[in-house]
């Protein structure tokens, strides 16, 4: 994975959970909930994996924590990672070139 990877789970994390609860306080469309829910779902775990395999363990112990904060976790991770790049492992060499 790759920070690209967990930006886009962050994003789609957050959009989906703002979609639910709009769609939850106003019409509450069972589409929208059929459809949103999955999504979100999916992101979140998305956003987990994404911050476990791209921080160095022990030294991110707290972006590893906030990636559970349901809805807003990814956003929470990105901003800490920003302020903490020593956190980033380094990208693996390519094997095939």
């Amino acid at each position: 994975m790759n920070m690209k990877a967990l930006r886009a789970a962050a994003a789609v994390e957050a959009a989906s959970i703002v979609i639910l609860f709009v769609n939850l306080f106003t019409v509450h469309a069972k589409p929208i909930t059929s459809l949103g829910g999955p999504v979100h779902g999916s992101a979140y775990l998305i956003t987990i994996v994404a911050t476990f395999s791209l921080t160095v363990a022990g030294v991110a112990g707290a972006a590893r924590a906030l990636a559970f904060v349901p809805g807003i976790g990814g956003m929470l991770v990105l901003q800490w990672l920003r302020r903490h790049p020593e956190a980033v492992k380094a990208p693996a060499k390519d094997p095939v070139g």
